[in-house]
């Protein structure tokens, strides 16, 4: 039976990962849905490993770190709020968000076993912006969940 109070948690969770994510400069050398498969498939592989929750924490944080700009998500959760804030406010504030964000991405992340994505789709907006629709596939115990990355 599927627990609705942490499917909503889970959801919402990948609605702010997944849908806000900005990637770092290396999602230009390739296609973005190349991009998302590749990302989506090293987590699939260091959470479907036999290693202990700490070590599955640690690399899905490499993998966040390497792929996400932590920096544009958090501006972007700040809002209008950022141009009140004096600069070392800005730095705390980025300092304290992407130890949230890490933490808060990996523990939750390294609960999956095996997670099965599937990148559907890709719309290009325009030159640098373009959405790669997926599915994170339903299993016995989740439900299916739809995913749309905004790779810049």
């Amino acid at each position: 039976m599927i627990n609705l109070g942490c499917n909503k948690i889970l959801i919402r969770f990948f609605l702010v990962f997944l849908i806000l994510l900005l990637f770092v400069e290396k999602s230009f050398s390739i296609e973005p849905n190349v991009f998302i498969q590749s990302t989506v498939n090293r987590a699939s592989a260091a959470l479907s490993e036999s290693s202990t929750k700490k070590e599955k924490i640690k690399k899905l944080t490499n993998i966040a770190k390497e792929t996400v700009d932590i920096r544009g998500i958090g501006f972007y959760t700040i809002g209008k709020h950022r141009k009140n804030m004096t600069d070392k406010k800005k730095s705390e504030y980025l300092t304290l968000f992407e130890k949230y964000f890490l933490k808060t991405f990996s523990d939750r992340l390294s609960e999956y076993t095996n997670p099965k994505v599937s990148v559907n789709d890709s719309q290009k907006l325009n030159e640098n912006y373009t959405i790669v629709s997926s599915v994170l596939v339903a299993t016995k115990e989740r439900a299916e969940i739809k995913i749309d990355w905004r790779v810049y």
